[in-house]
């Protein structure tokens, strides 16, 4: 068994657990908000997570790409000076964070410590990312998978102890649910931030060569800044999904209460169940980028496509065998969150929508390996510009509503996997059919 499957199979493994952690929290969060609570949670959560990702500058991705391509002995410098640059970004962020969050409209329903918790997270996840970035380079895979377990574990034992212990309103409650979040992040930079010392100190004992702080910054902000724009561009739409929709809805003869309670069912509950198997694809999605750039950098074309096939055929099974499980078993898993037929019924909609993104995660993880970060971005960009606008325009009939919505969502889904594959095939010479080589390499 090579490297890259003893390695995505860590992943997997701690990943399934990861989520099935999360399937609890979410099954928590469910019952204790309410309806109204859950679509509220899942409107602030793409802002928080927008913040997150400016905030961590897309380094582990850029991190891991540069240590998998260059020599042990270049490490050091490399993130010694990465440290620098985390500080002085981190800082300017912060302060900008703290002049603009305070008055952003969407934090005027929310208790008045939300914007407090966000402004905590942004250090924490700058920092962590610094250490994600060089284990998953050096493919520690085992700290990756423990520290995401670990926080799920944190999460879930923190909530279940506050909501059994005591009583909130919805805001309280709200805030609670974020809190942990935050703090769950916190325990787990602790520790990653604490090996990444160990080994860092370690570095500074061996022969080191010094890296051109010019090339460096080059070398990491050609691969951050486009996939931070590209993850920027992601969450910005997972930020206006959930207005549009309302919108939409409200088109269609809904009041804003039941828009609210219908997109919880969809986002909290449908999609949550049916992005569950999803955890695999990001486990291959952590493996793939410092394979595919240490084999692009060799120009290992062997080696490129046997990823590739790998990577589809571990998508091809687990996304068969998931979306049948969830079809046949929809009513019973999504009685667990809400005694409601909308959501088992939107679950069922859905599933062309989660097998072509378990197809999207590590296709777009190949893309960064190649440097086509930027076809990846283009390619987000026109499929949601389509995608959206048949969300609207369907989801605004009386007759479709949240039929059409989900008709949308599955038409973007299925032209960003094809521009993804198509591209890939084209960068490697091979033929998009049976995957067999054209040109030379």
């Amino acid at each position: 068994m090579n490297s890259f499957i003893k390695g995505t199979l860590l992943l997997v493994i701690a990943a399934f657990f990861g989520e099935c952690l999360e399937f609890f929290v979410n099954m928590i969060l469910a019952r204790e908000l309410g309806e109204e609570g859950m679509g509220m949670y899942m409107t602030i959560l793409p802002i928080i997570f927008l913040i997150v990702i400016i905030a961590s500058l897309e380094l582990p991705i850029s991190i891991s790409k540069f240590i998998a391509e260059k020599g042990r002995e270049t490490h050091y410098h490399m993130l010694k000076h990465t440290v620098r640059i985390t500080i002085v970004f981190t800082i300017g962020f912060l302060f900008i964070a703290a002049l603009i969050l305070p008055f952003l409209p969407i934090f005027q329903n929310y208790h008045p410590n939300v914007k407090w918790l966000v402004l905590i997270l942004v250090p924490i996840v700058s920092f962590s990312s610094i250490a994600r970035g060089y284990f998953m380079g050096v493919q520690h895979m085992g700290k990756i998978a423990f520290t995401n377990f670990a926080k799920k574990v944190v999460q879930l034992v923190l909530l279940f102890w506050v909501y059994q212990t005591f009583q909130f309103d919805i805001q309280m409650a709200l805030l609670i649910a974020l809190a942990t979040l935050v703090v769950s992040e916190l325990l787990v930079c602790a520790y990653l931030v604490a090996a990444y010392s160990i080994h860092y100190h370690l570095l500074g004992k061996e022969p080191k060569q010094k890296v051109n702080r010019k090339d460096l910054r080059k070398a990491l902000f050609s691969v951050s800044i486009p996939t931070t724009g590209l993850r920027l561009f992601h969450s910005l739409t997972h930020a206006i999904q959930p207005f549009l929709v309302k919108v939409a809805l409200i088109s269609a003869g809904f009041t804003s209460v039941m828009a609210t309670e219908h997109y919880g069912m969809l986002a909290g509950v449908a999609m949550s169940i049916g992005f569950f198997p999803a955890f695999i694809g990001h486990s291959l999605m952590v493996m793939l980028i410092p394979n595919v750039s240490e084999a692009f950098a060799e120009r290992d074309a062997y080696r490129l496509i046997k990823l590739l096939r790998q990577a589809l055929m571990i998508t091809a099974i687990y996304g068969t065998i998931s979306m049948v499980v969830m079809y046949i078993f929809a009513e019973p898993l999504t009685h667990l969150f809400f005694d409601s037929s909308s959501a088992a019924i939107y679950l069922k909609l859905l599933w062309p929508y989660f097998l072509f993104h378990f197809f999207i995660i590590p296709m777009q993880a190949y893309l960064i390996g190649l440097g086509l970060v930027k076809d990846a971005l283009f390619h987000n960009i026109w499929s949601h510009v389509i995608s959206f606008a048949l969300m609207y325009l369907l989801g605004s009939m009386k007759m479709l509503n949240m039929e059409g919505i989900i008709i949308g969502m599955n038409t973007g889904a299925v032209l960003l996997m094809l521009m993804h594959y198509v591209t890939i095939c084209n960068k490697l010479g091979i033929s998009v059919y049976f995957m067999v080589r054209r040109v030379t390499y």
